[in-house]
């Protein structure tokens, strides 16, 4: 799009007369009339239909829109209705009377633990230590089996990460075939902050594991992690079910058949894993305090790890649509808009009279913006070239798995999704100056992003909190695994208001509200912000569309080379 000058701030967003120009002029097409620009430019972002969306999918009615569940459908049903007001054109699966629904249905398998049937027990030199379920370890109902028993002997393999291109390998020499392996949680610290979180990512611990024999995994947590997140916080959350998607072989994706069972060990516990091992455990977390090299060795105790879970099956659907893109060849590619709709439901660990878990900006926030760009792009006289795809998913607070069934089970070729804008939580509290697109130095989205906001006086900042590893952490994370370049877009810590600090308002929501009831809409929303956050999130994807080039993964880039086709 050739938007060649900035919009003022805290005005009314007339839009579509304007990109209705910049598009005739990108297609090469005559200008538009007098006649063809006043009609269309009434046609605003409007901020009231970004408050009206919010207030509806944050509503006590849809019970924090938990997957699988009544409230999330009735929530899925006002996108999917919304979608058809629009003209969008269905692009879910195929459903009875109809070549395509607006539904792709996603099947999980759901597990429970069941109460009082977990066990771990270290045998060691001097008799049995049995643990604690709970204080001293957690662990999770299985997918793959209603029966869990092994005993087995120890290893351990320091983080228990393997990456040939930083010079990882915590295997090396060491065998850990019909044992259990014990690793310390989280990666060394001097893997860049991205590429860590993915190599460092328990799927990933987990699947070295088995791929060298290991039958069963023990995390064991550090005083480094405690800081982070405590041992006690996650207990917390130890009984809640635990998803997996289903594949067409009725298999939940992503397990690993061959790691029996696995244990989460308080820092404390651990210790009897390590007494008169090669190390002590206090040297080894000093070790990695200070990030210096950690090495594996065999621990001198077999471990019993027990357990009985059972199952249910759910299902909850992503709702999928498309605006057509205008160009006859360029139309069969698609830019992909992404947002979740699930939340966390109802609360069940808490005293306070509201149970209720209403995500007003996580992320009905996001979706209220993504529907507000759908119809500014509906409306536009002139598409973009390409097509845009939307794509609204199920399970994201569950590991991202309604983005994880649509990247492994398209209902587009993924050779024709080009790129992929994925928006979860933008903090719309405070007039923002910049945007942060994660996973924008990985591949030309970077620039993209960056010309787009610019056009309307939005900076694109770097990353302020790269400790915390957002790249892996949100939905657009399952389209750079299926090979897809992709940002994650927030709003920024600037602020035009020089009274406000957008990094302090970010922690003060972190701390208060995310994933707590508060996140409700009696916080100070600013509407505004959402309409200028919805238009830098339109002028990117009709940067995307109209580019002549696809975007691409940089030379040498490490999830290019990983995961591109």
């Amino acid at each position: 799009m050739k938007y060649m000058f900035p919009l003022k701030k805290n005005k009314p967003l007339a839009l579509v007369g304007l990109l209705a120009i910049a598009l005739l002029a990108c297609n090469k097409s005559p200008a538009p009339s007098a006649e063809v620009v006043n009609e269309t430019a009434v046609n605003e972002v409007n901020a009231a239909n970004i408050k009206a969306h919010i207030e509806f999918l944050a509503d006590d009615t849809l019970q924090g829109r938990d997957t699988g569940s009544n409230g999330y459908q009735i929530a899925a049903n006002y996108v999917k209705s919304y979608f058809k007001q629009l003209g969008l054109t269905p692009k879910g699966t195929s459903i009875a009377g109809e070549k395509r629904g607006f539904e792709q249905t996603v099947r999980f398998r759901k597990s429970f633990l069941i109460d009082g049937s977990a066990s771990t027990i270290i045998h060691g030199l001097k008799g049995d230590v049995e643990l604690d379920y709970a204080t001293e370890f957690l662990t999770s109902g299985s997918s793959l089996q209603n029966n869990t028993a092994i005993t087995a002997s120890t290893v351990f393999v320091g983080y228990g990460v393997v990456s040939p291109e930083f010079g990882y390998n915590d295997y090396e020499n060491i065998d850990v075939k019909g044992k259990i392996v014990v690793a310390l949680t989280g990666r060394p610290d001097d893997l860049p902050s991205e590429e860590g979180a993915h190599i460092g990512a328990s799927a990933e611990k987990s699947r070295h594991a088995a791929a060298h024999g290991a039958i069963g995994f023990i995390t064991v947590h550090t005083p480094k992690r405690e800081k982070v997140r405590s041992f006690e916080k996650s207990a917390q959350y130890a009984n809640a079910p635990r998803l997996s998607w289903l594949t067409k072989d009725n298999l939940p994706f992503g397990t690993q058949p061959e790691i029996l069972a696995g244990a989460y060990l308080n820092q404390d516990a651990a210790k009897a894993l390590f007494t008169g091992a090669a190390r002590t455990l206090e040297d080894i977390f000093t070790a990695d305090t200070n990030n210096n090299a950690i090495k594996g060795f065999d621990l001198p105790y077999k471990v019993s790890l027990k357990n009985r879970s059972r199952y249910e099956e759910i299902s909850s659907p992503n709702i999928i649509a498309a605006v057509e893109g205008s160009d006859p060849q360029l139309k069969n590619e698609y830019v992909v808009f992404s947002a979740h709709l699930d939340h966390i439901g109802i609360s069940s660990h808490t005293d306070d009279e509201d149970t209720i878990n209403n995500g007003a900006l996580d992320n009905a926030s996001g979706v209220a913006i993504l529907l507000e760009t759908a119809r500014l792009l509906a409306e536009m006289p002139i598409k973009p070239k390409r097509s845009v795809l939307f794509v609204v998913v199920t399970g994201e607070e569950k590991g991202l798995l309604g983005s994880s069934y649509f990247a492994n089970n398209p209902t587009i070729p993924v050779m024709q999704l080009v790129a992929n804008v994925n928006l979860d939580m933008p903090l719309i509290l405070y007039p923002f100056a910049d945007v942060i697109a994660f996973g924008s130095t990985h591949s030309t989205m970077g620039e993209i992003v960056e010309t787009a906001a610019n056009k309307i006086d939005i900076e694109l900042s770097e990353d302020p909190m790269p400790e915390q590893a957002l790249f892996t952490r949100s939905d657009h994370y399952s389209f750079v695994k299926a090979g897809i370049p992709s940002v994650f877009l927030m709003t920024g810590f600037k602020s035009t208001d020089e009274n406000i600090d957008g990094g302090a308002v970010f922690g003060d929501f972190f701390k208060n509200h995310y994933h707590q009831h508060s996140d409700e809409i009696t916080l100070p929303i600013n509407y505004q912000a959402a309409a200028s956050f919805a238009l830098v999130n339109m002028m990117i994807g009709v940067e995307i569309a109209n580019q002549a080039e696809r975007p691409k993964w940089h030379d040498g880039d490490f999830f290019g080379v990983t995961f591109a086709q």
